[in-house]
Protein backbone atom coordinates (compact mmCIF):
# COMPACT_ATOMS: atom_id res chain seq x y z
CA UNK A 1 0.00 0.00 0.00
CA UNK A 2 1.16 3.40 -0.79
CA UNK A 3 1.56 6.07 2.09
CA UNK A 4 -1.26 8.10 -0.05
CA UNK A 5 -3.54 5.46 0.63
CA UNK A 6 -2.63 4.87 4.41
CA UNK A 7 -5.67 6.99 6.84
CA UNK A 8 -4.89 10.84 6.84
CA UNK A 9 -3.67 10.84 10.50
CA UNK A 10 -0.67 8.03 10.06
CA UNK A 11 0.71 10.12 6.94
CA UNK A 12 4.10 11.39 8.08
CA UNK A 13 3.16 15.21 6.33
CA UNK A 14 -0.42 14.93 7.46
CA UNK A 15 0.49 14.12 11.16
CA UNK A 16 3.52 16.77 10.83
CA UNK A 17 1.03 19.60 9.63
CA UNK A 18 -1.40 18.58 12.33
CA UNK A 19 0.64 17.76 15.57
CA UNK A 20 4.40 18.91 14.89
CA UNK A 21 7.62 17.44 13.78
CA UNK A 22 8.00 16.23 17.29
CA UNK A 23 4.99 13.93 16.72
CA UNK A 24 6.66 11.53 14.08
CA UNK A 25 9.43 9.24 14.63
CA UNK A 26 12.76 8.61 13.64
CA UNK A 27 11.64 6.61 10.59
CA UNK A 28 9.03 9.00 9.63
CA UNK A 29 10.68 11.83 9.71
CA UNK A 30 13.51 10.29 7.65
CA UNK A 31 10.60 8.96 4.87
CA UNK A 32 9.81 12.91 4.72
CA UNK A 33 13.22 13.49 3.11
CA UNK A 34 13.17 10.12 1.24
CA UNK A 35 10.18 10.78 -0.63
CA UNK A 36 9.67 7.04 -2.12
CA UNK A 37 10.92 3.64 -1.04
CA UNK A 38 13.15 1.23 -2.63
CA UNK A 39 10.98 -1.13 -5.14
CA UNK A 40 7.63 -2.57 -3.40
CA UNK A 41 8.24 -0.66 -0.08
CA UNK A 42 6.94 2.59 0.76
CA UNK A 43 9.17 5.34 1.84
CA UNK A 44 8.81 4.41 5.88
CA UNK A 45 9.82 1.33 5.47
CA UNK A 46 12.71 2.25 3.77
CA UNK A 47 13.84 4.39 6.67
CA UNK A 48 12.83 1.74 9.17
CA UNK A 49 15.12 -0.66 7.52
CA UNK A 50 18.08 2.02 6.73
CA UNK A 51 17.71 3.06 10.48
CA UNK A 52 18.24 -0.88 11.18
CA UNK A 53 20.91 -1.54 9.60
CA UNK A 54 22.72 1.80 9.80
CA UNK A 55 21.41 3.72 12.56
CA UNK A 56 20.46 4.34 14.94
CA UNK A 57 19.60 7.96 13.51
CA UNK A 58 22.56 10.45 15.04
CA UNK A 59 25.02 7.26 13.57
CA UNK A 60 23.32 7.46 10.35
CA UNK A 61 23.38 11.16 9.95
CA UNK A 62 26.82 11.46 10.82
CA UNK A 63 28.09 9.77 8.14
CA UNK A 64 29.66 12.07 5.55
CA UNK A 65 27.86 12.71 2.50
CA UNK A 66 29.38 10.45 -0.04
CA UNK A 67 29.03 7.46 2.59
CA UNK A 68 25.21 8.22 2.77
CA UNK A 69 25.17 8.31 -1.05
CA UNK A 70 25.99 4.79 -1.42
CA UNK A 71 23.80 3.56 1.50
CA UNK A 72 20.55 1.34 -0.28
CA UNK A 73 17.53 4.05 -1.15
CA UNK A 74 19.42 7.25 -0.47
CA UNK A 75 22.01 8.36 -3.24
CA UNK A 76 23.29 11.18 -4.04
CA UNK A 77 20.46 13.75 -4.71
CA UNK A 78 19.38 11.92 -1.07
CA UNK A 79 22.51 12.29 0.48
CA UNK A 80 22.81 16.04 0.03
CA UNK A 81 19.34 16.85 1.11
CA UNK A 82 20.09 15.30 4.29
CA UNK A 83 23.51 16.88 4.55
CA UNK A 84 22.03 20.45 3.70
CA UNK A 85 18.85 19.58 5.94
CA UNK A 86 21.40 18.65 8.98
CA UNK A 87 23.69 21.80 8.12
CA UNK A 88 20.35 23.79 8.13
CA UNK A 89 19.42 22.49 11.62
CA UNK A 90 23.38 23.32 12.81
CA UNK A 91 23.30 26.92 11.59
CA UNK A 92 19.55 27.25 13.35
CA UNK A 93 21.13 26.61 16.78
CA UNK A 94 24.54 28.62 16.17
CA UNK A 95 22.15 31.43 14.91
CA UNK A 96 21.22 31.44 18.97
CA UNK A 97 24.37 32.00 19.63
CA UNK A 98 25.46 35.07 17.59
CA UNK A 99 27.93 37.81 18.39
CA UNK A 100 25.56 39.68 20.76
CA UNK A 101 23.25 37.42 21.34
CA UNK A 102 22.67 37.09 25.16
CA UNK A 103 22.42 33.31 26.63
CA UNK A 104 19.40 33.79 28.63
CA UNK A 105 19.03 29.86 28.78
CA UNK A 106 21.93 27.84 29.84
CA UNK A 107 21.49 25.00 28.82
CA UNK A 108 21.14 26.57 24.92
CA UNK A 109 25.16 26.35 25.45
CA UNK A 110 24.63 22.96 26.46
CA UNK A 111 23.01 22.37 23.42
CA UNK A 112 25.45 24.46 21.04
CA UNK A 113 28.67 22.62 22.33
CA UNK A 114 26.60 19.34 21.34
CA UNK A 115 26.19 20.72 17.81
CA UNK A 116 29.83 21.39 17.64
CA UNK A 117 31.46 18.51 18.75
CA UNK A 118 29.27 15.69 18.77
CA UNK A 119 30.13 12.83 16.61
CA UNK A 120 34.06 13.92 16.33
CA UNK A 121 36.17 11.29 15.97
CA UNK A 122 38.57 12.51 18.54
CA UNK A 123 38.56 14.67 22.02
CA UNK A 124 37.78 18.08 21.21
CA UNK A 125 38.00 21.19 23.57
CA UNK A 126 36.13 24.23 23.10
CA UNK A 127 35.22 27.40 24.57
CA UNK A 128 32.58 30.01 24.39
CA UNK A 129 33.28 33.84 25.63
CA UNK A 130 30.91 35.95 26.87
CA UNK A 131 30.95 39.66 28.02
CA UNK A 132 29.36 40.66 31.58
CA UNK A 133 26.03 40.61 30.12
CA UNK A 134 26.36 36.84 28.88
CA UNK A 135 26.45 37.82 25.28
CA UNK A 136 28.23 35.95 23.29
CA UNK A 137 31.68 36.87 21.50
CA UNK A 138 33.39 34.69 20.06
CA UNK A 139 33.44 30.24 20.37
CA UNK A 140 36.74 28.55 19.66
CA UNK A 141 38.37 25.02 19.33
CA UNK A 142 41.15 25.85 21.51
CA UNK A 143 42.93 21.83 22.13
CA UNK A 144 42.84 18.46 19.99
CA UNK A 145 43.70 15.23 21.26
CA UNK A 146 43.21 11.54 20.29
CA UNK A 147 40.32 9.14 21.43
CA UNK A 148 42.00 9.10 24.64
CA UNK A 149 41.58 13.00 25.38
CA UNK A 150 43.10 16.54 24.88
CA UNK A 151 45.65 17.76 26.88
CA UNK A 152 44.03 21.44 28.31
CA UNK A 153 46.62 24.35 29.43
CA UNK A 154 44.57 26.81 31.57
CA UNK A 155 46.92 29.63 30.26
CA UNK A 156 45.61 29.51 26.97
CA UNK A 157 42.02 29.15 27.61
CA UNK A 158 42.84 32.93 29.67
CA UNK A 159 45.28 34.27 26.99
CA UNK A 160 42.28 33.52 24.12
CA UNK A 161 39.41 35.12 26.74
CA UNK A 162 41.61 38.19 27.40
CA UNK A 163 42.15 38.36 23.82
CA UNK A 164 37.98 38.68 23.13
CA UNK A 165 37.76 41.07 26.16
CA UNK A 166 35.49 38.34 28.20
CA UNK A 167 33.98 38.54 31.48
CA UNK A 168 32.91 35.09 31.57
CA UNK A 169 33.69 31.20 30.00
CA UNK A 170 31.77 28.57 29.25
CA UNK A 171 33.86 25.61 28.12
CA UNK A 172 32.92 21.91 26.61
CA UNK A 173 34.68 18.84 25.05
CA UNK A 174 33.49 15.61 23.92
CA UNK A 175 33.96 11.98 24.71
CA UNK A 176 34.37 10.19 21.62
CA UNK A 177 33.60 6.88 23.84
CA UNK A 178 29.94 7.90 23.61
CA UNK A 179 30.12 8.11 27.79
CA UNK A 180 29.00 10.96 28.82
CA UNK A 181 29.82 10.53 32.68
CA UNK A 182 32.30 13.01 33.55
CA UNK A 183 35.67 11.35 34.57
CA UNK A 184 38.00 12.72 37.05
CA UNK A 185 40.64 14.24 34.94
CA UNK A 186 37.41 16.47 33.58
CA UNK A 187 37.05 17.68 37.25
CA UNK A 188 40.71 18.38 38.10
CA UNK A 189 40.61 20.09 34.11
CA UNK A 190 37.45 22.16 35.50
CA UNK A 191 39.07 22.97 38.81
CA UNK A 192 42.32 24.19 37.31
CA UNK A 193 40.39 26.21 34.83
CA UNK A 194 38.48 28.06 37.29
CA UNK A 195 41.45 28.67 39.65
CA UNK A 196 43.57 30.18 36.24
CA UNK A 197 40.49 32.30 35.21
CA UNK A 198 39.50 33.60 38.64
CA UNK A 199 42.92 34.85 39.04
CA UNK A 200 42.39 37.85 36.16
CA UNK A 201 38.74 38.40 37.46
CA UNK A 202 36.93 35.54 34.93
CA UNK A 203 34.24 33.47 35.76
CA UNK A 204 34.11 29.98 34.48
CA UNK A 205 30.15 29.27 34.36
CA UNK A 206 30.26 25.79 32.89
CA UNK A 207 31.92 22.85 31.67
CA UNK A 208 29.63 20.68 29.34
CA UNK A 209 30.37 16.84 28.32
CA UNK A 210 29.22 16.14 25.22
CA UNK A 211 28.70 12.40 24.31
CA UNK A 212 25.28 9.99 23.71
CA UNK A 213 22.27 11.58 25.05
CA UNK A 214 21.97 15.26 26.68
CA UNK A 215 25.07 16.91 27.16
CA UNK A 216 26.09 16.90 31.26
CA UNK A 217 26.55 20.13 32.55
CA UNK A 218 29.13 20.25 35.74
CA UNK A 219 28.07 23.39 37.09
CA UNK A 220 24.50 21.44 37.46
CA UNK A 221 26.02 18.61 39.68
CA UNK A 222 27.97 21.63 41.83
CA UNK A 223 31.57 21.14 40.26
CA UNK A 224 32.31 24.43 38.83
Amino acid sequence: MHIRDWPAGERPREKLLARGSGALSDAELLALFLGSGLAGRDAVTTARELLAAHGPLRALLDRPPAELARLPGLGPARACTLAAALELGHRHLEAQLERGATLSDPQAAGRYFAQRLRGRPHEVFAALFLDNRHRALGFEELFRGTIDGAEVHPREVVRRALAHNAAAVIVGHNHPSGNREPSAADRAVTARLKQALALVDLRLLDHFVIADGPPVSLAARGWV
